[in-house]
């Protein structure tokens, strides 16, 4: 069981790779802002509030992260079936009995991720770290160039559609990502069996 768990666990980290990959922009900043902070200023704080409900940011976040739940969750049992295939140390009796323990708790995993993921206080933290990325980076006269754009029908389009964007290039990644992860999830599987 503790096996499954492990697998399990390593398993839901490399699908949401792809969502990590999605955020890529915003981690790297989070993470200079962290080591250097810095007074901002009020204004560009505001502005770049104003910004984000422009760009209905919140809506469009708890779409993204509905449908990444969806799709990382889609990934998953392949991603294992690949993993456990490749172990062979294993029997085939034991593959099939990992996959069924494993299908066994996937809807226990999938019920765990969509509240995660579905947690509006996850799209208020967001807020709460993008709106300083942004004060800093760019002027307030800037800011207000973006609002103005989202406000134009194709800056509308641009945020109806980024969820069905990211979802794309989450499944697009994730198909290349399992490719390239499934030498190391034989080797987990390996570790794992010691």
């Amino acid at each position: 069981m503790k096996k499954i768990v492990a697998i399990l666990a390593a398993s839901t980290t490399l699908a949401l790779s792809g969502a990590a990959a999605a955020q890529a922009p915003v981690a790297a900043p989070v993470a200079a802002a962290a080591a250097a902070p810095a007074a901002l200023d009020p204004a560009a704080l505001k502005a770049a509030r104003e910004l984000f409900d422009s760009m209905n940011y919140r809506q469009s976040m708890q779409e993204m992260m509905r449908q990444m739940s969806q799709s990382a969750m889609q990934s998953m049992r392949p991603m294992m079936e690949a993993a456990t295939s490749q172990d062979k140390r294993l029997s085939e009796a034991q593959r099939k009995q990992m996959l069924d323990k494993i299908d066994a708790k996937m809807p226990q995993l999938n019920q765990m991720m969509m509240e995660s993921m579905g947690d509006p206080a996850l799209v208020d933290e967001l807020l709460a770290q993008a709106i300083p990325i942004y004060a800093r980076n760019f002027t307030v006269d800037e800011l207000h160039q973006l609002a103005a754009f989202y406000a134009t029908p194709v800056g509308k389009k641009m945020m109806a559609v980024m969820p069905k964007l990211a979802s794309e290039s989450m499944a697009s990644s994730q198909q290349l990502m399992a490719q390239r992860m499934q030498p190391m999830m034989a080797r987990l599987l390996t570790i794992l069996q010691d």
